[in-house]
C-alpha cells in the first residue's frame, strides 16, 4: 500500500519560509509523479506544484518564483520549499502520488499538513 506522509507545516509570519516534506512508503517511488496541493476553508483543493519522475516541474501562477518543488528518490521524499509566504498561502497542504507515464494504478493522497501564515 502506497502511503504518503506530509510534515513540516506550522505557523509562520508573512515573508517567512517553510519546507514541507512528503515521505512515501510502500512502492517504487521513482515511478510516481508527485504533486503538492492545498485547500483553504470554503475553497476547492488546488494544484500548487508537480514534479515528474524525470524531474520536470510545474507551478501554479500564484506560487511561481516563491515555491520550489524537488524530490530525492533515494529517500522516497518530495519537498516543497516555500519562501516569501503570504497570508493567502494559508491552507492545508496535501501530497499526491500518481503513477507516471507508462504505469497504471490509483492516485494516493497524504493526510495533509497545516500551513498558517499570520502575524
Amino acid at each position: 500500500q502506497v502511503h504518503p506522509v506530509e510534515s513540516g507545516g506550522g505557523l509562520v509570519q508573512p515573508g517567512g519560509s517553510l519546507r514541507l516534506s512528503c515521505a512515501v512508503s510502500g512502492t517504487i517511488f521513482s515511478i510516481y509523479d508527485m504533486g503538492w496541493y492545498r485547500q483553504s476553508p470554503g475553497k476547492q483543493r488546488e494544484l500548487v506544484a508537480t514534479i515528474l519522475g524525470g524531474g520536470m516541474t510545474h507551478y501554479a501562477d500564484s506560487v511561481k518564483g516563491r515555491f520550489t518543488i524537488s524530490r530525492d528518490d533515494a529517500k522516497n521524499t518530495v519537498y516543497l520549499q516555500m519562501n516569501s509566504l503570504k497570508p493567502e498561502d494559508t491552507a492545508v497542504y496535501y501530497c499526491k502520488a500518481s503513477p507516471g507515464s507508462g504505469f497504471y494504478g490509483p492516485d494516493y493522497w497524504g493526510q495533509g499538513t497545516q500551513v498558517t501564515v499570520s502575524s
